[in-house]
């Protein structure tokens, strides 16, 4: 009996190192996919935009195995405090990250769309959104993967500043669709390309939040103090 004791812990370090392998890859497959559905959107190209519809599945077979080993080491080790915290959360993020990609190829069809017709001059305007929505899916993954509370935890501050462009980008792109012309096709492919970088923020929020429940065991979802401390912070 007990001489299978290190064999058995062997294989739970296993089981728990690949799941949370598994985690960075798929991340690391999500980011890509978001920048080069962006980049097929800035730099009007079409091959990029092709890339990121093709390689969505990938994304959607990680989270299959994320769920696999995550459901196999439950049943077989039956892990207990930060162990199970980490199952839990990694299947979560596992979650969050194929919807993170889903909008990615809902962008790079919005921008294969518009590579077809001629440039649109308002398409940079979209940049500063995805930069702060990709800085915040950045720093969510890393206080997944390095165990970090507080910098999980200050995401929900940021992503109300990332609404808060988004709202003055949806009002901008909406008054140059009221304007009519030839154009008009554009801006609406951008008022959803925008709406996709907002949710992108939203689930990074989700991220941030199961990176807190991993490092500490606190869930802050729906917290009401936390979200009116955020809601205060200064214009």
């Amino acid at each position: 009996m007990h001489s299978d004791t290190p064999h058995i812990l062997r294989e739970f370090d296993q089981a728990f190192a690949s799941l949370r392998n598994e985690v960075i890859s798929m991340a690391g497959q999500a980011r890509l996919n978001l920048e080069r559905a962006m980049q097929g959107l800035l730099e009007r190209d079409l091959e990029k935009c092709k890339a990121v519809v093709a390689d969505d599945d990938e994304v959607d077979e990680a989270e299959k195995r994320i769920d696999r080993i995550g459901m196999e080491t439950l049943m077989r080790f039956h892990p207990v405090a930060g162990d199970l915290r980490l199952v839990i959360t990694s299947m979560k993020v596992a979650s969050n990250l194929e919807r993170i990609s889903d909008h990615a190829v809902n962008i790079a069809k919005r921008a294969r769309k518009m590579v077809s017709r001629p440039a649109c001059a308002e398409v940079p305007f979209i940049e500063p959104l995805y930069a702060m929505a990709e800085q915040i899916l950045r720093d969510a993954l890393s206080a997944y993967s390095d165990r970090n509370a507080e910098l999980g935890e200050s995401l929900k501050a940021r992503d109300k500043e990332l609404d808060k462009l988004h709202k003055r980008l949806i009002a901008t792109f909406s008054a140059r669709l009221e304007e009519g012309g030839t154009g008009t096709e554009d801006f609406l492919h951008l008022i959803f390309v925008a709406r996709s970088l907002e949710r992108i923020g939203d689930l990074a929020v989700n991220i941030g939040e199961d990176a807190v429940y991993l490092d500490s065991a606190r869930d802050i979802r729906h917290d009401k103090n936390r979200t009116a401390a955020a809601d205060r912070q200064p214009e």
